[in-house]
């Protein structure tokens, strides 16, 4: 019978250890870092980042306000800015609306009455206030009625192309940009405004952009 304690001990052993909880690494991560959107941070590939969307919108902002034909008119020009004039044609990831709504919203700040910018993507939230105004279940607001919402006199297009190449030997990526802007009156179909951004990348990084 005693010859079978230590095979029995042993036994034992195996099933705690086989019960006992694997070591886990939980060390804590790198914390996070706050950084400029304007400068280029830790992750850098060849698409469109922070501080090439705060570039683009900034030189595009100054552009059009010293436009006298769109800035400088008696009465200030309704603008319409919104994702649904903008085109990605180009092999990068980039939310149009994030790149619309910056340019809009800089513009709006910088040009201090000098456009009026026209909102069409909240446009059922509006009709639904416009029709219970007019059906007597609240008032009139403050300001005043009008027959019809705002018309737009101009509309900014934006197109993103791009143009890429690989060296197959380095795997070293490069990709060059190129985004237009147009401003568009809307009644004659004409140009009373066009600039460009464009720049060229590259890395040996394969950076993931979502």
């Amino acid at each position: 019978m005693n010859a079978f304690k230590p095979i029995a001990i042993l036994g034992a052993a195996v099933l705690v250890s086989a019960c006992a909880p694997s070591r886990v690494d939980n060390a804590a991560g790198q914390p996070s870092v706050y950084q400029d959107v304007g400068s280029a941070g830790r992750v850098q590939g060849v698409g469109i980042e922070s501080q090439d969307v705060v570039a683009m919108t900034d030189k595009m902002m100054r552009s059009l306000l010293s436009n006298p034909m769109v800035s400088n008119r008696p009465t200030p020009p309704r603008v319409l800015i919104d994702m649904e004039g903008f085109k990605n044609e180009s092999t990068s990831v980039i939310n149009l609306n994030m790149l619309a709504k910056r340019l809009q919203i800089e513009l709006t700040r910088a040009a201090n009455g000098r456009m009026v910018f026209v909102n069409r993507q909240n446009l059922a939230a509006i009709q639904k206030e416009r029709e219970i105004k007019r059906e007597g279940l609240v008032d009139g607001g403050t300001i005043r009625k009008t027959q019809a919402t705002a018309g737009v006199d101009y509309q900014m297009f934006a197109t993103i192309t791009s143009q890429d190449a690989i060296d197959r030997q380095s795997q070293m990526r490069q990709r060059y940009h190129y985004i237009s802007f147009e401003m568009v009156d809307m009644e004659l179909g004409t140009l009373v405004w066009g600039d460009g951004f464009e720049m060229s990348k590259a890395t040996q990084d394969n950076v993931l952009y979502r």
